[in-house]
């Protein structure tokens, strides 16, 4: 099987959990009783430990000789950690297993980014097009649970979140190559390890990057968290919400598939600049409750906000990062934009829905100006 192809399927294990859980998982917490606030709490929680917990782990993960051990062994911890979700009962509860299982999870895509774009450079293969496998599982996920959520309890998606896990784990040892980790077979020792993270934070263009294009991935907050609420409080149906995030990861899908030969052209800093001024007219609109018609273009743009975004800052973090440093590199950018940043922005979320509903976005725009304001540092200068 190409390693193409290999790749993208691993990526589908992954995103074919997140595309129940990220827009579900609050409608399951929701039927369990929770408050928006609560709710606000659990799903920030992992997204700050990470920013402390993705670091740990790549450097832990860069002393196995294989970079699938550690992968393995981050998919089933997160497996447990999601049944365990099933098994205990109230908002504490929940609250650490839901945080143990996301940070386990959340380690997974940075660290498979590490060996897609390793290989993609080797065999010459469109390391966008494996991506956006993962992608397409995401909408197929998302639509199916939707549908299925107009007939079913909300505990599907704990068990669609739970199964999806467990086939991730078994993918990694299967699907991915078995690519090691340093070139000689030997790992460096613990202290050379530490030593590429500490050269990382002294970094100020790799700083700038972290923080422009973290921030404007994190503004995505507030819209994975509540949008489902908010369009069921709208009148519109499961099956249509399933439909509004699936437009937007298809369209997601055929920015990385098509889009290839426009991002070789334009600079990385360039393209994450574009997904914020995306974002920007996103968020905007959406905090005045829009039509179902108009839903749709806005979701359109989410091939901007998140992609062009996303895809940008893999190529920045890359141009600042030593070799020796790429998993630290990656794991820490995406600790900051999937961990601290979009922790801050989800927690602030929670009360921002209970307290002005749909113009909780608003938040988001203001916090879209501060990344675009960051990440002009390096346009200016680069």
């Amino acid at each position: 099987m190409p390693t193409q192809l290999r790749l993208g399927l691993y990526y589908a294990a992954i995103f074919i959990g997140t595309g129940a859980s990220l827009p579900y998982m609050p409608v399951w917490f929701r039927s369990q009783g929770l408050s928006g606030a609560e709710i606000g709490i659990i799903l920030a929680a992992p997204m700050l430990a990470r920013i402390v917990v993705s670091p740990l782990a790549a450097v832990w993960g860069d002393g196995f000789r294989l970079r699938r051990t550690p992968l393995i062994l981050f998919g089933a911890i997160a497996a447990s950690a999601y049944a365990s979700i099933g098994l205990v009962e109230g908002f504490a509860a929940w609250l650490v297993a839901w945080t143990i299982a996301s940070c386990m999870l959340g380690t997974l895509p940075p660290l498979g980014d590490v060996i897609g774009l390793r290989l993609a450079r080797r065999e010459g293969f469109s390391y966008p097009f494996a991506r956006g496998i993962g992608s397409v599982a995401f909408v197929l996920s998302n639509l199916a649970v939707g549908a299925l959520l107009s007939l079913a309890t909300p505990d599907l998606v704990l068990f669609w979140t739970i199964t999806a896990a467990t086939v991730a784990t078994l993918a990694a040892r299967f699907m991915l190559p078995a690519e090691p980790v340093h070139e000689g077979g030997e790992p460096p020792p613990r202290s050379g390890r530490w030593r590429g993270l500490s050269d990382l934070i002294r970094n100020r263009g790799f700083i700038i990057a972290v923080v422009g294009s973290g921030v404007i991935q994190a503004t995505h907050g507030f819209y994975y968290g509540f949008s489902a609420l908010l369009w069921r409080k709208q009148g519109i149906g499961e099956a249509w919400i399933g439909a509004l995030w699936a437009i937007g990861v298809i369209l997601e899908v055929a920015f990385m598939w098509f889009g290839e030969p426009w991002r070789r052209r334009v600079r990385p800093e360039v393209m994450v600049a574009i997904g914020g001024l995306a974002a920007l007219i996103r968020w905007t609109a959406m905090a005045f409750s829009p039509p179902l018609w108009l839903l749709f273009p806005l979701q359109g743009l989410h091939a901007l906000s998140f992609t062009a975004t996303f895809l940008g800052s893999l190529a920045l973090i890359e141009r600042y990062a030593p070799p020796h440093a790429a998993s630290a590199a990656q794991t820490v950018s995406s600790a900051c934009a999937g961990g601290l940043f979009i922790g801050l922005a989800t927690l602030a979320s929670g009360p921002l829905f209970d307290a002005f509903g749909p113009y909780g976005y608003l938040g988001m725009t203001a916090m879209t100006l501060t990344g675009l304001a960051t990440i002009a540092l390096i346009i200016r200068k680069p």
